[in-house]
């Protein structure tokens, strides 16, 4: 049975594109199906600013006429301007069946595209981008995946090791189970903090001057993770619309920033995991997902740290733990289950030393995978404990 890999335009292709995926886990009761809508501008280069730097291509296999699988190929010339990223490409939305030639050839052509444009590294998935979801999930299946994370096949990982990637970078997703306190180490760095830097203040999100938050959670953002393998510098337009999305589901209480002699310098989000609810939406805002929506937003019940970043000049001030202890007060009040703190990568040592203080133990580990296009060895991936 042959397999065809054809390649989609987006957006006029995108519907058959994202559809691909509900058989593809239709058996996967973990799986969050997401909504189409936003899969619609997202996918459309009219609507998300990524396009505008950064050239993409959709391709889709198919068996016996039947569509199995998805893959894209991305050129970041954004990417491209930094030290790790000069002609590396990137892929993202691998979905496939249990099949090694469909997951093989879908590399395969995104590989033919990218080296025709020069590239001589493909690493992934990025969907599109680490600004965007991103890794493929190796372990950790038994529980769904958390907001704006990923959620992949138990197969995916043995066969992308079968059809010559390699890994490059693994990323942790760390659990912390719901405690009425933060751990005491927690308080009392936050407390001798403030006392000795009197400078130092912390602050919930002002909503009503939206706009200007947005603005300077962009400064942090792009300063604190400049450094950090893998990160591609965030547009202002990007990270507008970014907001602008999760602006409806932001809970006030759970955005933090802090300010050194008015400056805000450092930020932390924590997210209500709304894949609690958009699992029951099934894609669809109609005829019932907004019901879904309203209804059961009040029964979510574990939490998501998105962002904690912190300008590279002040990151010699322990500004995490009051940031943290702010967040934790807030969040325990609706006793949730506990909360997430994702992504981490492997070798941020910093960073998972004090979630771990926190008592933090990683769940679920996502993977990045690469192939090398130009037939130089692929470079030996370290193993971080």
């Amino acid at each position: 049975m042959a397999v065809d890999i054809v390649p989609v335009e987006f957006p006029r292709d995108t519907m058959k594109f994202v559809k691909c995926w509900w058989p593809i886990y239709a058996d996967d009761p973990q799986w969050v199906p997401p909504l189409l809508m936003d899969r619609k501008d997202f996918f459309n280069p009219a609507k998300n600013p990524y396009f505008k730097h950064a050239d993409i291509q959709g391709f889709m296999a198919f068996k016996d006429g039947k569509a199995v699988g998805t893959i894209t190929a991305t050129v970041d010339h954004r990417l491209q301007e930094t030290e790790d990223g000069k002609d590396v490409g990137t892929f993202g939305f691998h979905e496939f069946i249990d099949d090694d030639e469909v997951a093989g050839k879908l590399l395969d052509a995104a590989a033919k595209w990218l080296a025709e444009r020069g590239m001589t590294d493909m690493q992934g998935p990025f969907n599109f981008s680490p600004n965007h979801e991103f890794g493929l999930l190796i372990d950790g299946f038994d529980t769904p995946p958390m907001l704006l994370n990923p959620h992949s096949r138990d197969y995916y990982g043995p066969v992308m090791d079968r059809v010559d990637m390699h890994k490059r970078k693994d990323w942790y997703a760390y659990w912390i189970d719901y405690k009425p306190e933060p751990p005491p180490i927690v308080t009392k760095i936050s407390e001798r903090l403030l006392k000795r830097h009197p400078e130092v203040s912390l602050r919930p999100i002002n909503m009503a001057n939206f706009d200007k938050e947005v603005d300077a959670l962009y400064d942090i953002y792009n300063d604190a993770w400049s450094d950090n393998w893998g990160h591609v510098h965030m547009s202002e337009e990007e990270i507008i619309r970014v907001a602008k999305d999760l602006k409806q589901i932001l809970d006030p209480n759970l955005v933090w920033m802090a300010e050194v002699d008015g400056e805000a310098v450092g930020v932390a989000v924590a997210l209500w995991d709304f894949n609690q609810v958009a699992k029951k939406m099934n894609g669809r805002i109609f005829p019932f997902g907004w019901w879904h929506f309203l209804t059961g937003k009040s029964k979510i019940d574990a939490l998501r740290i998105y962002v904690l970043g912190i300008k590279k000049e002040y990151q010699h001030l322990p500004l995490g733990a009051p940031l943290y202890a702010r967040i934790w007060a807030e969040g325990a009040k609706r006793k949730p289950r506990g909360a997430e703190c994702s992504l981490i990568l492997e070798d941020n040592h910093r960073m998972r030393g004090a979630i771990e203080k926190l008592g933090g133990e990683i769940y679920k580990t996502y993977r990045i995978y690469g192939r090398r296009l130009d037939g130089a060895p692929e470079p030996v991936a370290t193993t971080v404990e």
